[in-house]
């Protein structure tokens, strides 16, 4: 007999404990195995924490314990799910974030492998059919072909089954014990990865790097390099180095977008030895590509933000590139940041974690700045290539656009009509998807909201439908106002679609692509996109931020942001360094290779700092503004961040609690944090639990954690209710 301790795949903090059942059987159990079990009289998946041999009966067991203790009804799982550094790990990000340990377990595992009920449905291990030759060959036996196709088979060792055509044959070998059939796992993960043309010689810069990195002893390292100066050859030959020590390598990247690129690196420099994870791949993909990592047949692995948790051995490097990027912090509990997991991870194998940006986050480099990071620079462009020519237009003089397009300014007109006749590509950014930001109605002003979130919806003119960009929703759009019936609707603001109709409609002969999250939506769609892109099938690339950063395209030789000022109008204290960092970036596609490129920023708001540097592209400047404006204000990394949120069905309940727990922390930090709110959040119901918020600025990260753990404790018995932390939220 067997007691088991579990936990259960329900993430409420009051059910964050494990649970005592008993198994009664022959099968192998131990920790880190998935249970299915009868929890409250539902079927649920458990995670085995605790496995120890007993020799009490069930019935000694519930008496000791004082309650009935039941058995599992099955074990799912042959092996432990999470090796040992994995489950250290998963107990510091729970002290870290404060969140429960099953939701830390659920975001170390792919979906095939995850402690929830619906993943025993996902993928499972496909087998493919091999042939082996066994050595009792007796010709006189045989016929000819019988001969030809036993000899073809043991000179090569192993043959697919399904390769050989004639069936008869085989099933005959088979019959007489001339061949025998095995099975082996199949990988259902391929690349058709054009091989590397040449050899990149590196420059002095780019050497002095790598050098600087392998033989200096810190732990961190921010490597800030400008748009175009061969951070991605740095990357490989750093991570050449650990693999040729046998080291292992991990390799994230911010966005999908950037994969398809960084993985045809790696994988022409290390061929099998690389393993992707990301959220394009199937269920199927990802789970042979974690055991592939599992089983150590990968030493280098390429991906996501998820991709932090890849079952890795004897890690010597792990590298962000595009660190800045919001993407690396997960909006979801337990809402950890990758560079943060990173910076664990390497400690507990003695590695080192670089940090790659043009435009490093304002909390890296004020580190870097400190001495807690170590600061590596990259001051110039491949072959001392100079950066792009860039004009800033201001929208609000008239001189500047006439009635042709009120989207399109002269300028940026005229350059577009310049690259297509010089045969050349040029990139459109827009920071909005879709067709317009919002529709409404010019008789009564009724404004199209989703009835869950209660944002307005977006209208996607293609298929002629109204979203939301937070929840997914989805409706018709509708001929008349749903309020007072009226058929005078009104499209306000504009999106990557209207901006290729605009294109299509200026510029008729051009070839253009669209790439956003609703093209991308079908998997390979990005990778087949930029591929296209990148063999000039097309002349002009229209998109969101995903087209903004790492790409390396070389007859991009204009950039056209669009509208500069988007992102300088959302309510948070990051919108100038949000702003700074995209048109940064995107300028940064221009000009990377023998000629000359240059950059179009339209804008209402031609004098804002952030705006003008990114123009300059001088990091310097803003970073020292910028410092100057989260200081008077007392932001990061002047200080820490935590939000605390209530959600509840119950309304009243969720700000009565609120105001209550707003009181108490007030009265525990005193002077030693500052505490706002509480706060009603920019969706303040989701459909079915009401929100409130609290955000709290502090700098005793002691304080914070202990004081925060007495309150969680103290409100974890309340049914309904939910306490939800996030540390350093992006999103305020």
């Amino acid at each position: 007999m067997k007691l088991l301790q579990v936990l259960i795949e329900y993430s409420k903090r009051s059910l964050d404990r494990p649970f005592t059942y008993l198994y009664d059987g022959d099968q192998i159990i131990d920790s880190g195995f998935r249970v299915l079990i009868t929890f409250n009289n539902r079927k649920i998946v458990g995670y085995v924490i605790s496995c120890i041999d007993i020799d009490e009966t069930k019935e000694e067991i519930s008496d000791r314990f004082g309650f009935n203790v039941s058995f599992i009804d099955e074990i799912i799982d042959k092996e432990s799910l999470l090796k040992n550094d994995l489950l250290e790990l998963s107990d510091m990000m729970v002290e870290k974030y404060l969140s429960t340990k099953i939701k830390v377990l659920q975001a170390m595992l792919p979906p095939s492998l995850n402690i929830k009920k619906s993943s025993l449905k996902a993928p499972k291990i496909a087998y493919e059919k091999y042939l082996v030759a066994v050595d009792n060959l007796k010709e006189e036996k045989l016929s000819a072909k019988q001969i030809e196709i036993y000899n073809y088979i043991k000179n090569i060792g192993e043959v697919k089954k399904n390769e050989i055509k004639s069936k008869s044959i085989v099933n005959k070998l088979l019959q007489l014990n001339l061949l025998k059939e095995i099975e082996k796992e199949k990988n259902r993960l391929n690349f058709d990865v054009k091989q590397q043309e040449e050899k990149i010689v590196l420059t002095d810069e780019q050497n002095n790097v790598i050098d600087e990195f392998i033989n200096t002893n810190d732990s961190v390292y921010l490597l800030q390099g400008v748009t175009g100066s061969g951070k991605s050859q740095v990357y490989l030959s750093i991570c050449e180095y650990y693999f040729k020590n046998n080291k292992t390598v991990l390799m994230l990247v911010p966005e999908i977008s950037l994969t398809p690129m960084m993985t045809r690196f790696f994988l022409n420099r290390f061929k099998d030895s690389v393993a992707i994870l990301h959220s394009e791949l199937t269920d199927a993909q990802k789970f042979d590509e974690y055991r592939k990592i599992a089983r150590g047949d990968a030493k280098i692995v390429v991906g996501v933000r998820s991709a932090i948790f890849a079952p890795l051995d004897n890690i010597g490097v792990i590298i962000l590139d595009e660190e800045h990027t919001e993407s690396y912090k997960q909006d979801t509990p337990p809402f950890y940041h990758a560079r943060d997991v990173a910076i664990m991870r390497a400690k507990q194998h003695g590695a080192k974690v670089l940090l790659g940006s043009a435009t490093p986050s304002l909390e890296s480099r004020a580190r870097a700045q400190n001495g807690v990071y170590h600061l590596l620079r990259l001051d110039k462009r491949i072959n001392d290539r100079p950066l792009p020519k860039t004009t800033i237009i201001d929208l609000s003089n008239y001189t500047n656009i006439d009635r042709e397009s009120y989207l399109f300014s002269l300028t940026l007109r005229r350059e577009i009509a310049n690259v297509l006749s010089r045969n050349e590509q040029a990139i459109l950014l827009i920071n909005r998807r879709g067709f317009s930001s919002s529709i409404s109605c010019r008789s009564c002003g009724h404004i199209f909201r989703c009835p869950t979130c209660g944002i307005p919806l977006t209208y996607h003119k293609d298929e002629n439908l109204l979203k939301c960009h937070h929840c997914d929703y989805v409706e018709v759009m509708s001929e008349n106002c749903p309020k007072c019936g009226s058929k005078y609707l009104m499209k306000v603001g504009f999106g990557t679609e209207r901006i290729v109709d605009e294109v299509n409609r200026l510029f008729p002969s051009a070839r253009v692509l669209r790439l956003d999250s609703d093209t991308a939506k079908a998997r390979t769609m990005i990778g087949k996109t930029l591929e296209k892109f990148e063999n000039k099938e097309a002349d002009i690339l229209v998109g969101t931020q995903m087209i903004a950063k790492g790409h390396n395209f070389k007859d991009v030789t204009l950039v056209g942001i669009v509208s500069a000022d988007i992102g300088l109008s959302s309510p948070s204290y990051r919108s100038s360094e949000r702003t700074f960092q995209l048109i940064t970036q995107a300028v940064g596609r221009s000009g990377r290779e023998k000629k000359e490129g240059q950059a179009i920023i339209q804008t209402y708001n031609p004098s804002n700092y952030a705006i003008t540097f990114a123009a300059r592209q001088n990091y310097e400047l803003f970073y020292k503004k910028e410092m100057e404006m989260r200081k008077l204000t007392y932001f990061p990394p002047y200080s820490y961040l935590v939000s605390i949120s209530i959600t509840s069905k119950d309304e009243d309940l969720c700000i009565e609690t609120i105001f209550t727990l707003s009181k108490m922390l007030s009265t525990s930090f005193g002077d030693s944090a500052v505490v706002l709110g509480p706060i009603t959040p920019y969706i303040p119901f989701d459909g079915e639990k009401y929100k409130r918020q609290i955000l709290i600025k502090y700098t005793n990260q002691q304080l914070i954690h202990s004081t925060l753990k007495k309150i969680l404790e103290s409100l974890s018995s309340k049914q309904s209710i939910n306490v939800i932390i996030n540390f350093d939220p992006y999103d305020l």
